[in-house]
């Protein structure tokens, strides 16, 4: 290229919508390490902290996500979304960037639709199998749209569709840490099964819930050992609840009276945590998804309703209909959860056939197929 490449990528508020960003800022370096790149995301948002951990410069808009219980509430966030499409607009004209990368979540709304307006070519990175109304507005003047699932042409012009998968975490591949490594990280016997709970990056009430009310059968399950990401929204509320079962105070991941639980608020090493579990419940958000399809890990899927258009449960059945996971739902997770997951976890033909065909469903080097079509558009 004759000019250094110059590209700003928008998005955030989950850890599903960070994780893509920066696997695709990295390729973006990986492929033409003179790139400037400049993130834009959300004041206030876990971004504006895990961005610049990462490496990269961002700079945050006062944008906010509609209340959809409560419309009148919404007067606050229009004045929001104006004052971020101005604030996007200088951000624009003063980084002068060729493309415009849009991986959903609040900023990435008022981000692309001015970038779009000032004639920057843009990229939408659409994760789940049923597109958002603010990407399906983007589409119009977008320039490619990088999906994950298939029959995205109800949503989406067919001419701009490019079937990439969801980069996942780098760090989750090519590692060599054995079963046993793992197991021990957590300090839990390498002989057990192993289930792992995760709650995305914020926690699932439902999930959380659910294991409380079920610390008894945990207990009285010694051959099945857990670790319970808890979300760091509710750990205060589950040392006490874990404290009132066992009488015994929560100052360390492990419970003295249930050695096969390990509880933590956030899990910073992943790539133990996988390799660790030979069952994992989840939600069904996009990301976490297509981590479980390169991992080959049995799934059984507890999608929140918490949003938009319900997305989550359509991604679940998008593997439920190929026998690539199991679905268990929110509203049915306190009688089924544990159950399931325990019947799940002793029939080893069962985790065997779930891995088989999660597996076929991995879409490898999604970053890297992402980044080459943002350098296309440059150089077009």
């Amino acid at each position: 290229m004759n000019q250094t490449p110059r590209i700003i990528i928008s998005g955030g508020g989950t850890g599903g919508h960070i994780f893509p960003a920066v696997s695709i800022a990295n390729a973006l370096k990986e492929l033409c390490p003179d790139a400037k790149i400049l993130f834009v995301g959300a004041e206030g948002r876990m971004e504006m902290q895990r961005v610049p951990d990462a490496g990269y410069d961002i700079i945050g808009l006062p944008v906010a996500g509609f209340d959809r219980k409560h419309l009148w509430k919404n007067f606050a966030v229009l004045i929001k979304l104006v004052r971020s499409q101005w604030k996007a607009r200088t951000i624009l004209k003063e980084f002068r960037p060729q493309v415009a990368v849009g991986v959903g979540g609040y900023a990435s709304g008022p981000t692309l639709k001015t970038a779009g307006m000032m004639g920057i070519p843009t990229l939408i990175q659409e994760q789940n199998s049923y597109a958002g109304v603010t990407n399906k507005l983007l589409a119009q003047k977008a320039h490619k749209i990088c999906v994950a699932y298939e029959d995205m042409e109800k949503f989406f012009p067919a001419e701009k569709i490019i079937m990439t998968g969801n980069p996942v975490r780098q760090n989750l591949l090519g590692h060599s840490i054995s079963h046993e490594e793992a197991i021990g990280y957590f300090g839990l016997d390498p002989a057990k099964k192993t289930i792992l709970i995760l709650g995305g990056s914020l926690g699932a009430r439902t999930i959380n819930q659910t294991l409380i009310a079920g610390l008894e059968t945990i207990r009285t399950h010694p051959d099945v050992q857990f670790i319970w990401q808890t979300g760091k929204i509710y750990i205060d509320s589950i040392r006490e609840a874990i404290t009132t079962a066992t009488g015994e105070p929560v100052r360390h991941p492990h419970i003295k009276d249930i050695p096969n639980l390990y509880v933590t608020d956030f899990i910073k090493d992943m790539a133990h945590a996988y390799e660790a579990a030979d069952l994992v419940i989840s939600r069904a958000g996009a990301g976490s998804i297509s981590e479980f399809c390169l991992l080959h890990k049995p799934v059984i899927l507890v999608p929140s309703p918490n949003v938009a258009e319900d997305h989550q449960t359509k991604n679940a059945l998008a593997l439920v209909n190929k026998d690539a996971a199991i679905y268990v739902k929110d509203v049915e997770a306190k009688e089924k959860l544990l159950p399931v997951a325990l019947e799940t976890i002793a029939d080893a033909g069962q985790l065997k056939s779930l891995s088989e065909h999660i597996a076929k469903l991995a879409l490898p080097d999604s970053a890297a197929m992402i980044a080459k079509e943002v350098l296309k558009l440059i150089k077009g």
